[in-house]
C-alpha cells in the first residue's frame, strides 16, 4: 500500500525575499572588507566636503568674517535670498545661465555621440587612432590658450579678417560681438571638449554585441536602420545618464571661460552664475550674499537631478541611482 506524501505548498517569490532578508549585522560581517577599504575615501569626504559645507549658514547670516565670524554674526534668515530675487544683476545672470544651458543642450550634447559614432566606424586603425588624438588634445589645453587661439582666428585683427580685408571685404570681430556670445562659447566648448566627451560613448559602443551587427546585415539591414536599432538603444542608457547629469549641472556653466571674456563682450551677455557669485560675493566682500547665491545654485541643482531621474525611471531607464 503505497504512502501518500502531502506536498509542500511553494512559498511566494516575495515571502522567501523577505525571510531571506539579511540583517545590518550580517551585512556588516559580509562587507566589512569593502568598508574598510572605502573608509579613507570616506574620511576624505567628510573632511573637504561635508564640514565645509556646513559654512552654508552664512547665507542665512549677517556675515562679518573680522568681527562676529560664523558664531558671532547675527541670524538674519532668508533676508539674503529675498535681496537675490530683487537683484537685477542676478536675475540677469540666471537668464544668461539657463540660455546658454539650454543652448548648448541641443547644439553642444550631441556632438560628442556623433563624434563617438563617426570614430568607431573608421575602419583602419591607425587612422582611428591618429584622428582620436587630435580631437582629444584640446581638452589639454588651458581656457587661456583656448581664447587666445580664437582671438587670433577670429577677432578685429585675427585671420579671418585679415583674409576678408585682402579679399575686398569688410572684417568681423566675433570676439567683441555680445549678440553671437553664446555661439562663441558654445563653438569654444565644442572644440575644447567634444572629443575627450567621445571617450564614454565610444566605451559604450565597446560593449553592444557585434553579432547583433552581423545577424542585421544578414537580414538585409543597411547601415543607417543598424545604427538605428541596434546602436543607439545601446548607447541609450549613457546618454540618459549624462543628460541627468547635465541637467544637474544646468546652471553650472563655468567660470574662467567666462572671466577671460567679461571685458570683451561686457557683463550683460558674459554674467553667469559663477561670476555673479565672484563678483557679488568676494569682490565686495559680502560673503553671506554670495553664499545664499551659490546655495541656491546648488538647491536647484539637486532638485533637477531628482527631477530627471524620476524621468529616467519613468521611461525604463536606470538613470543616475536607483532604490533596490
Amino acid at each position: 500500500m503505497g504512502v501518500i506524501t502531502a506536498k509542500r505548498p511553494v512559498k511566494p517569490a516575495a515571502a522567501t525575499a523577505t525571510q531571506e532578508k539579511m540583517t545590518w549585522r550580517a551585512k556588516l560581517r559580509r562587507d566589512w572588507p569593502l568598508l574598510l577599504m572605502n573608509l579613507p575615501m570616506l574620511l576624505v569626504v567628510v573632511a573637504f566636503w561635508w564640514i565645509p559645507a556646513l559654512g552654508n549658514v552664512i547665507a542665512f547670516q549677517d556675515y562679518n568674517p573680522f568681527t562676529g565670524g560664523i558664531t558671532g554674526s547675527p541670524i538674519i534668515g532668508f533676508t539674503n535670498f529675498a535681496l537675490l530675487f530683487q537683484d537685477p544683476q542676478f536675475l540677469r545672470a540666471m537668464a544668461n545661465t539657463l540660455s546658454i544651458t539650454a543652448f548648448q543642450l541641443v547644439f553642444y550634447f550631441p556632438v560628442p555621440i556623433m563624434l563617438a559614432l563617426l570614430l568607431n566606424s573608421i575602419v583602419s586603425a591607425k587612422l582611428r587612432a591618429f584622428v582620436q588624438g587630435v580631437v582629444y588634445m584640446p581638452f589639454f589645453f588651458s581656457w587661456v590658450l583656448v581664447v587666445a587661439i580664437f582671438q587670433q582666428m577670429f577677432g578685429g585683427a585675427g585671420l579671418l579678417s585679415q583674409i576678408l580685408r585682402e579679399n575686398g571685404h569688410e572684417g568681423v570681430d566675433w570676439m567683441t560681438n555680445s549678440d553671437t556670445f553664446i555661439l562663441l562659447i558654445t563653438s569654444q566648448t565644442i572644440w575644447k571638449d567634444a572629443g575627450w566627451g567621445a571617450i564614454i560613448f565610444l566605451a559604450a559602443l565597446s560593449t553592444i554585441d557585434p553579432n547583433l551587427y552581423e545577424a542585421a546585415a544578414v537580414d538585409g539591414a543597411r547601415k543607417w536602420r543598424r545604427m538605428w536599432h541596434i546602436t543607439l538603444p545601446g548607447l541609450r542608457p549613457v546618454i540618459v545618464l549624462l543628460l541627468i547629469l547635465r541637467l544637474g549641472d544646468a546652471l553650472n556653466v563655468g567660470f574662467e571661460q567666462f572671466m577671460l571674456q567679461r571685458s570683451a563682450v561686457g557683463s550683460g551677455a558674459s554674467e553667469v552664475f559663477d561670476t555673479f557669485v565672484y563678483w557679488s560675493g568676494l569682490r565686495t566682500g559680502d560673503l553671506g550674499y554670495g553664499a545664499a547665491a551659490g546655495l541656491f545654485k546648488g538647491v536647484v541643482g539637486l532638485l533637477l537631478i531628482v527631477a530627471a531621474n524620476r524621468v529616467a525611471h519613468a521611461l525604463g531607464e536606470r538613470g543616475v541611482y536607483s532604490r533596490s
